[in-house]
């Protein structure tokens, strides 16, 4: 081989150098951008060299360690800016329930010192206004947060399946790039890795690399997003065991619905956001109206006790909401399902699940979702049952069949209904006589601000500081975790940036490397045309 060719060998792998440090300086900055490396090798005849790759350099085992971590911390930086909402809301000094509790009960004591005062039974019946107003302001906000979180679930699921047809496309330009030339773009592998990473922000996806390179990605329980050049699309869709909620849907390769488990989506933004609504949100609603429910239901019973200016009987002092329960659209039985308070130091902040197991005998395994206790209950000659500080009626029940579902909620909704239904003065019974002097009932209803009135073993201050203080645990473990997590996020990025990152320095240093020797290449072919020219002077 002539010094030609040798020379020119040089010059070309020198150009492909430059080439490829060149593209990786102007890269830097790209997301999701893969450093480039010049492979390099030794000719087999006469001397000489070629290029033998321009090599991408990525680790998938660290790019799935990376994701996975990612998608941790996304879902925990989704839960952690939800909560602190309701963190700030219910820790507020201002705004809380504590002080406007504690200012009814001195009105309480303003009239048993005065109970004939008017000005006294007015004070009554503002803090009675302003309390119950604050209540459903609470649950107000709350409720905003599920129809918000509702949104969110239909943004997120929105974004998963356009990044799962954008990878299923990308497969396909993939595959025949390989089949046209032998390799796939550089530029198509990053963007395929990016897509990766950035659908792993939004849910926990598990990746399979088939062996021809094709990427397969699957959620939840093993439901496949993306199978080679086909995307299956997840679908926001009502709950078929409540109406009032949104929850995520997987349309499968026959075209059918198939609702996932709330719990079978950990990670990710989505994961995080329905991780924050079932564990949090949910229970903070259903505190809230569990001690709505327990103060209005024992100063009902301590007023309708007493008797009014009047001389009359006490009236209800409040009003909240009752229980919801729901039947799934799917049952196979033609039962429905209802319920009401019963024995209020029961009730619990926690929904249930009922599940028939036995028809014929009206026997229903309950679960309680906050716990995950199980017990069995029975309905009774009048097709009720006692739950959670609930009466539960099924309506129809010789159409129950076995595996019918239902859903009782005994205290989300309370507080939203909460008002005082007294607004004249006179009416106010403080007193057990009848008498414009007696203070006797005004006196027992006060007492009731040190009774165990919250589920039998709490008081209606100790019950909110400790909703308050559960949140606020809550939400430092959350951002505790999330610290931790994004610190884990941060090494494997530092790791992966070694390996994949681009360094300008030493694209630097490369540039001026490679140029030198693209320069000798060129004098070797300098020096061959000299003597050519010495050759064909001898003649």
């Amino acid at each position: 081989m002539s010094l030609f060719t040798i020379g020119l060998s040089g010059l070309n792998a020198a150009q492909n150098a430059l080439n490829t440090t060149s593209n990786n300086i102007s890269n830097v900055y790209t997301p999701g951008y893969n450093r480039e490396l010049t492979v390099l090798g030794e000719r087999n005849a006469g001397g000489g060299v070629r290029v033998n790759d321009i090599q991408r350099q990525f680790d998938h085992y660290v790019a799935d360690q990376l994701n996975a971590a990612n998608s941790k911390a996304s879902g925990l930086n989704s839960y952690q800016t939800q909560i602190s909402q309701i963190d700030n809301l219910l820790a507020d000094q201002e705004a809380g329930l504590a002080p406007l509790m504690q200012k009814f009960f001195s009105s309480m004591e303003d009239l048993a010192s005065t109970p004939s005062d008017p000005a006294a039974r007015q004070g009554v019946m503002g803090a009675a206004d302003t309390l119950t107003s604050q209540f459903r302001a609470f649950h107000s906000y709350l409720q905003d947060m599920q129809n918000g979180i509702d949104g969110k679930i239909r943004d997120e699921i929105t974004q998963i399946n356009n990044g799962a047809d954008q990878l299923a496309s990308l497969n396909r330009e993939i595959a025949l790039a390989k089949a046209k030339n032998g390799e796939a773009p550089n530029s198509l592998l990053n963007q395929r890795d990016q897509l990766v990473a950035d659908i792993s922000k939004r849910v926990d996806v598990r990746l399979t690399v088939q062996e021809s390179g094709t990427y397969n990605l699957s959620i939840g329980n093993g439901q496949p997003i993306v199978a080679g050049t086909r995307s299956f699309s997840l679908e926001a869709v009502t709950s078929s065991s409540d109406p009032t909620r949104t929850v995520v849907g997987y349309r499968d390769s026959a075209g059918n619905i198939n609702e996932l488990a709330e719990d079978a989506l950990k990670a990710g933004s989505l994961g995080g956001l329905m991780a924050f609504r079932s564990e949090t949100l949910d229970k903070t609603q259903s505190q809230l109206g569990r001690l709505a429910v327990s103060l209005a239901t024992a100063f009902n019973d301590q007023h309708q006790a007493g008797t009014d200016l009047n001389g009359d009987a006490g009236q209800a002092l409040f009003n909240v909401g009752q229980p919801r329960a729901f039947t799934n659209e799917k049952n196979a039985g033609g039962a429905s399902i209802s319920a009401v308070y019963g024995d209020v130091s029961q009730l619990t902040a926690s929904d249930f699940d009922l599940v028939v197991s036995d028809a014929a005998a009206g026997e229903f395994q309950v679960t309680r979702r906050d716990t995950g206790e199980r017990f069995t209950a029975t309905l009774d000659g009048n097709g009720e049952m006692a739950i959670g500080g609930t009466v539960v009626t099924i309506g129809n029940a010789g159409t129950l069949s076995d595996g019918d579902r239902f859903t009782l909620q005994p205290t989300r909704q309370a507080a939203g209904k909460m008002e005082n239904l007294i607004h004249d003065s006179a009416l106010i019974a403080a007193g057990q006589g009848g008498g414009s002097g007696d203070n006797e009932n005004a006196l027992a209803m006060q007492d009731l601000q040190d009774a165990l009135l919250v589920g039998g073993g709490a008081t209606l201050n100790g019950a909110y500081a400790s909703m308050v203080g559960d949140v606020g645990n809550r939400t430092n473990i959350v951002k505790a975790n999330l610290q931790a997590q994004q610190g884990l996020s941060e090494q494997l990025r530092a790791v992966q940036q070694s390996e994949s990152g681009v360094n300008l320095d030493e694209e630097a240093a490369n540039l001026i490397r490679y140029q030198q020797y693209y320069q000798a290449n060129a004098k070797v072919i300098q020096t061959g045309a000299t003597l050519m020219d010495a050759i064909l002077g001898l003649r």
